[in-house]
Formats: structure tokens, C-alpha cells, sequence
């Protein structure tokens, strides 16, 4: 590359002129898929280059280059992956701008600008990452693109993956090596990725980083290539093949041709390299690089061709579906038309269950409707109680408050109606929350109606979903009144005639059938037709209700199996007395024993 004798860097002339070939196209591929924005499942062959903190990876790409382009510092530089493509341009032999070497880079977020001078890369890739990953030491996985135009440079496509770091500083999250590792596997972890694992000298190779993460995603090892540095400070006895700059050089601003003279001089007068010499050293790896990637590229084309056919078919029929656009305002009105009519079928598809993709996973659309409905509204309609928050003293102090001064046989009504309303009020956050849910899933439904053809124009599928969202939030509001009226209504007006209702006749009609099945009715001799007897007769049923009205629990009596009462006179029993019954039902037994229809047992 930065050598005066550049014959021996050049590879043979049909892996060059096939390398010329091939790592274009693939170049071209890579900035389409960027370009496009959008996900292709289509993985390209690629050389990554995977290395802990401080590793060298950035000597050895700049080596590589043979320029000073990219970023250096203490801390973690590379903070963004770097998509760089060398690409090996032509002697300019015509006294151009450039002289006879012209070298300069292209980022792909600036097209058409050339950057000639390589200080001003470095300091646009520091601009771009800080762009999207922040000031202090953030990262983002989100690639730069950059090509460099050199004759001095072999056709080799790399992506420089930021190292991993154990330590997060500044704006970095406590999981900042987790989430390093899971950026470098999404690009190592296809079998068309090449991976170039840098380790540093000093270190132990067992406990490479580099060598490890490249363990986790090629096992077998047919995909790395490890690659040692920092050969100026590894421990005597040891070897490696390249000699990068060290941070000292750096300092000194040492050009990266002065490094590679004097790579080349410590292998050829070291005594353990001087028989290796001409294999050793980064123009050899560049060459190597190049001539396993293209290898690889060669390897990859049926399976990468097969891909690229098979979207190229889905692509072309998804195209023709889309149709023709018209030229003219009737014909575009018309396509405007059809395309709302087939997003109001695609709706109401929904809503019925007739769709086309129906889904395996969840409930969506009208099946979606009608489980909110019947599941989650009336089960929160039966979870609530209606004797909750009403205990007996509460119930009991509503009754007196409606007798005022006065005591009444009867409850009143009034303290009924005020308990009830305050019930029923309860049913209205359940309903509400019903409605919130049916309008969550119509806005989802909305979004899932997005036809082909919709897709096809963004301004009118971002118009259509504006038009439709705004009509269904204006439309909540409404519902959600007209549920607060249904539930004031039947607040206002308690119904107490519905068969259902327990109240009035019927409560008294269930207090007399109790009363009759409680009691032990005792049959009464018939006395003679006198009118003592009668008088006596009459005299003695009088007192006896009485007694039963006047008794401590307000009940009647209720005899043992022998039928004879004790002297101590109409007793309640030990359960009337824990339950005093209610003014109804002392009624109803006052009626009954007056009436004759219940005869109280005998007081001896």
C-alpha cells in the first residue's frame, strides 16, 4: 500500500480483476439496502472486525487504508459501526487534481461530496456519531457508511464494531457490555460475515474477548481470522505477524508509510522473521483479506442470487398490484374512490370476521368486540357487589332518618331510593372502561385496514389515518355520555313493579309463607254456642295477640316437640332473638292470628 516497491501488495491477475468484479457489486448492494431504508433479508458478505477496548483495531484498518482518517482517544472512540469500503482506484497519470494518487472518501449521508482531506474524515465521523449517539460516550447502532478511492487500497469491504468495554462511562447504561456483545453478534452471527478478531500481544489468547464472541458465532472457526497487535510490548519468546503504531507514534503524528517501512525492516532483520518475511506484515494481510473475500463472495453468490431472485418476484407482484397512477383528475378521483371503498371493506372484514388474514396468535377485530363485551365488561359487572359499602347500620340509620319524629309500621321508600341510586351510580366506571376498550381496538383495527394500495401513498395513508383516528375520538366522548345518561336514568326512576323486584305485596307474601312454615299451628276445640263462651273465646285470642305483638323479640312462639308451653308465658326462641324480624312481618303475624288464619299455641 505506502511502499515504494508496490509489485509484491498486488495479487494475482485473476483474483485482482475478480476482486475488481465481485467486491463492487456487493458495495453497490450494501448502499442500496442503506439507502432504501427499509429491512431486506438479504445478507451480504462482509468483513467485521471485533476487538475488546483499545485493542488496535483502528491501527489495523488504518493500516489497511494507509491513512490517518479515524478517531482516537483514551475512551471509547468507536461508537457507531462503521461501514468502510476500500475501493482501489486507477494511477492518475494525467496531472490532475490529485497528482498521480488521488485518494479521498465519500460518506454515504453526504452523496456527491468528496472529502480529500482525511483530518476532515475524522472529524465528520466524530460529527456523525455524536449526531446520533450523543456527546458523552453514548452509542447507537445505527451504521456509517464511507468509501475510500485509492489506488494504494485493495477491494475489501469492513465494518469496525465498537470494542467491548466492561466499564460504562459517562452517558453509557450499567449494561453497556451486553448490549456491545448484542450488536457485534447481529452482524457476526450470519454465516456470509467474515470476522477479523483482533487481540492485543500483551494479552492472553484464552482470554481474548475477540476470539470469544468469534467462538460464540463460528464454532468451527471457518469464518475468523485473528489478527495480533501491539507487537512493540508483547513478552519476549512470543510471535505475531503484524506490527502496528504504537500510541507513542501516534502522539508524534508517524505516518502510517514510515510505520509500514519500518514493519518491514523489523521482520526482515529480526532473526525469527527474516525466512517469513515476505508473508508477514499488513500489505499481506491486505492481500489475504482480499483474496479470502472474494473466495467467500464466490462461495455466497448462489445462495445471495437465489435471495435477491426470490424478493425481486414478491417486490414485481406487489408492484403490479399497485396499478398505473393516472394522469388525469377524473381517473385519479376514481382511484381515490376505490381505494377508500377497499379500506372500508377491509374494515367492515374486520368487524365480521371475513378477513383474509385471519390471525392464529390473538383475538382481533369483531371476535376482539365481542370478548370485551361478554367477558371482560360483564365480569366487572360481577364483581360488583350490591350490598357493598352498605352495612346494616348504615341501612338502619337511613330508615330512622326517614321516619323523622314520627315511628312508622312501615320502612318508607325514600331511604330505599337514596340506597339504590347510590348502587346502581356504581355501574358506571365498568361501562366507561368498556368503552375506552372498544375504542382502543377500533383504532387498531383502523390501522390494520391499511390496503395494499394505501401503502403505495404515504400522504393519503397518513391522511386516512388522521381522518379515521379524529372520528373516533370524537366520537368517545358522545358514548361515553349517553352511558352516564342510561345510568342516570335508571337512577332517577327505580322501577319497583318489575316481577323481579322483591318489594310491597311480595315481601309481605315471602314474610307470611316464612312465618307459616316457622310456625306450629294448634288445632282449637270448638266450643258451645254460648255467649259466654264466645265472649271468652273472643277475650282470650285478643290477649294472646297482644302477647304475641308485645313480646321481646316481636315474634310469635314457637312450642316444643310436646306441644306444652312453660308457665313463664309466649317466649321467642333463641334465633328470633338474634334476628328481630322487621315491622312487615310483626304485621303480617298480628293479621294472620287476628284473622284466625294462624292460631298461637296455648299459654297454660
Amino acid at each position: 500500500m505506502a511502499e515504494e516497491d508496490e509489485q509484491p501488495q498486488s495479487p494475482p491477475q485473476k483474483a485482482s480483476s475478480l476482486g475488481q468484479t465481485l467486491i463492487p457489486v456487493v458495495n453497490k448492494l450494501q448502499d442500496i439496502c442503506s439507502q432504501s431504508g427499509v429491512s431486506i433479508p438479504i445478507n451480504l458478505p462482509q468483513v467485521a472486525v471485533v476487538g475488546s477496548q483499545s485493542s488496535g483495531k483502528s491501527s489495523v484498518i488504518e493500516a489497511l487504508v494507509g491513512r490517518d482518517f479515524l478517531p482516537r482517544g483514551p475512551d471509547v472512540v468507536t461508537r457507531r459501526p462503521l461501514m468502510l469500503q476500500l475501493i482501489q482506484t486507477k494511477v492518475n497519470n494525467g496531472g490532475g487534481d490529485g497528482g498521480g494518487e488521488v485518494e479521498y472518501g465519500e460518506f454515504l449521508h453526504f452523496p456527491g461530496r468528496k472529502f480529500y482531506d482525511f483530518s476532515e474524515i475524522r472529524n465528520e465521523i466524530q460529527a456523525e456519531t455524536e449526531r446520533e449517539a450523543g456527546g458523552n460516550r453514548g452509542i447507537s447502532e445505527k451504521t456509517i457508511s464511507l468509501k475510500i478511492y485509492s489506488p494504494n487500497v485493495l477491494d475489501i469491504t469492513l465494518i469496525d464494531l465498537p470494542g467491548i468495554t466492561r466499564v460504562p462511562v459517562g452517558d453509557q447504561p450499567s449494561d453497556i457490555e451486553a448490549r456491545i456483545r448484542t450488536m457485534i453478534m447481529k452482524y457476526i452471527r450470519h454465516p456470509s460475515c467474515l470476522i477479523l478478531a483482533v487481540t492485543p500481544a500483551n494479552s492472553d489468547l484464552a482470554n481474548s474477548d475477540a476470539l470469544q464472541i468469534a467462538g460464540n458465532a463460528d464454532p468451527d472457526g471457518k469464518r475468523t481470522i485473528g489478527v495480533i497487535t501491539k507487537l512493540d510490548i508483547m513478552d519476549r519468546g512470543t510471535d505475531a505477524r503484524v506490527v502496528n503504531r504504537s500510541q507513542e507514534d501516534i502522539m508524534r503524528n508517524r505516518s502510517i508509510k514510515d510505520a509500514l517501512a519500518a514493519e518491514e525492516r523489523f521482520f526482515r532483520s529480526h532473526p525469527e522473521y527474516v525466512n517469513l518475511a515476505d508473508r508477514c506484515g499488513v500489505p499481506q494481510l491486505a492481500k489475504k483479506l482480499n483474496q479470502i473475500l472474494v473466495q467467500h463472495i464466490r462461495e455466497c453468490l448462489p445462495a445471495l442470487k437465489s435471495a435477491i431472485s426470490s424478493q425481486l418476484v414478491t417486490v414485481t407482484k406487489e408492484y403490479a398490484s399497485y396499478g398505473e397512477t393516472p394522469d388525469t383528475r377524473a381517473g385519479q378521483g376514481t382511484l381515490l374512490l376505490n381505494i377508500l371503498s377497499k379500506y372500508s371493506e377491509a374494515f367492515s372484514s374486520l368487524v365480521e370476521g371475513k378477513s383474509e388474514e385471519i390471525s392464529t396468535s390473538e383475538l382481533s377485530g369483531g371476535a376482539r368486540i365481542h370478548y370485551i363485551f361478554q367477558c371482560i365488561f360483564v365480569k366487572s359487572l360481577e364483581n360488583v357487589d350490591p350490598c357493598d359499602g352498605l352495612p346494616d347500620e348504615d341501612i338502619r340509620t337511613a330508615i330512622h332518618n326517614a321516619r323523622g319524629p314520627r315511628s312508622a309500621v312501615f320502612a318508607a321508600e325514600v331511604p330505599f331510593e337514596v340506597l339504590v341510586r347510590r348502587q346502581i351510580g356504581r355501574l358506571s366506571d365498568p361501562s366507561i372502561q368498556c368503552a375506552q376498550f372498544i375504542y382502543n381496538e377500533l383504532v387498531k383495527m383502523s390501522h390494520s385496514s391499511m390496503v395494499n394500495e394505501l401503502q403505495r401513498y404515504p400522504v393519503l395513508r397518513k391522511r386516512v389515518d388522521e381522518v379515521v383516528g379524529r372520528f373516533l375520538r370524537e366520537n368517545l366522548n358522545p358514548a361515553e355520555s349517553i352511558i352516564r345518561h342510561l345510568i342516570e336514568m335508571e337512577m332517577d326512576y327505580i322501577n319497583t313493579s318489575h316481577p323481579n323486584f322483591i318489594g310491597g305485596s311480595r315481601a309481605l307474601e315471602m314474610a307470611h309463607q316464612q312465618i307459616r312454615s316457622s310456625m306450629v299451628v294448634v288445632p282449637v276445640s270448638r266450643q258451645r254456642d254460648t255467649g259466654e263462651s264466645d265472649t271468652t273465646q273472643g277475650s282470650e285470642r285478643s290477649s294472646r295477640s297482644r302477647a304475641i305483638v308485645r313480646s321481646p323479640a316481636n315474634g310469635f312462639i314457637k312450642p316444643p316437640a310436646n306441644g306444652v308451653i312453660s308457665d313463664q308465658g309466649v317466649r321467642a326462641n333463641t334465633e328470633a332473638d338474634r334476628n328481630r324480624p322487621t315491622d312487615a312481618v310483626m304485621l303480617v303475624t298480628w293479621l294472620s292470628c287476628q284473622r284466625g288464619y294462624l292460631k298461637p299455641a296455648t299459654v297454660l
